[in-house]
């Protein structure tokens, strides 16, 4: 059931059999239902999740009552509050399913015991953390100096399978901008 993790895994490390299966013992494999949350502001996170099917969002609520998506996840990729995880304080963000999906949990509880079972698995996530760190600081550069067509047309392209599969609001709401302008954009009244 997780071949598809081990398979994400050996595109940056080597991963031989015996040290596939052992990956599996720290596993957690889990089908989950469309809109349920693997993470509620307020609670402290406590595992990273990998996509093996479906797709999730990681949000915030303002005091208005408004949310805002700041992460996307789909299939092989990991989402998780780091900040949460790490320092064992209350998130300040939601991480919820947009489609029925089936994750990999990796506990933080058995994350240090996998690392030295497993050495390169800390070179691993090293590399899925740098390659997010410097997604995240290109989204700040994007949001800053494009504009909101630009930045539109960047991600359709950049990343065409999340345009088909999530909705419309939450795309606005990583782009930073309203339902109404990205429908604007689609209809291609703005340019």
């Amino acid at each position: 059931m997780i071949s598809a993790l081990v398979d994400h895994i050996r595109r940056y490390v080597s991963l031989d059999e015996q040290e596939a299966a052992l990956l599996e013992e720290y596993i957690e494999v889990k089908e989950m239902k469309k809109k349920a949350f693997l993470l509620k502001e307020g609670e402290v996170c406590k595992a990273n999740y990998f996509l093996i099917k479906g797709c999730c969002r990681s949000y915030f609520i303002t005091e208005k009552d408004a949310e805002h998506v700041h992460l996307f996840a789909i299939e092989n990729w990991w989402i998780t509050d780091y900040a949460s995880l790490e320092k064992k304080i209350p998130s300040m963000f939601n991480i919820q399913t947009l489609e029925p999906s089936t994750l990999a949990i990796l506990h933080r509880d058995k994350q240090d015991e996998l690392f030295a079972a497993i050495p390169q698995l800390e070179r691993y996530f090293r590399s899925v953390l740098e390659t997010a760190l410097a997604a995240a600081h290109m989204r700040i550069k994007y949001i800053y100096s494009q504009s909101g067509y630009e930045r539109y047309h960047h991600f359709s392209t950049s990343f065409p399978d999340f345009v088909q599969r999530i909705p419309q609001y939450m795309l606005a709401s990583y782009l930073g901008f309203t339902p109404e302008f990205l429908s604007k954009i689609r209809a291609g009244k703005i340019s």
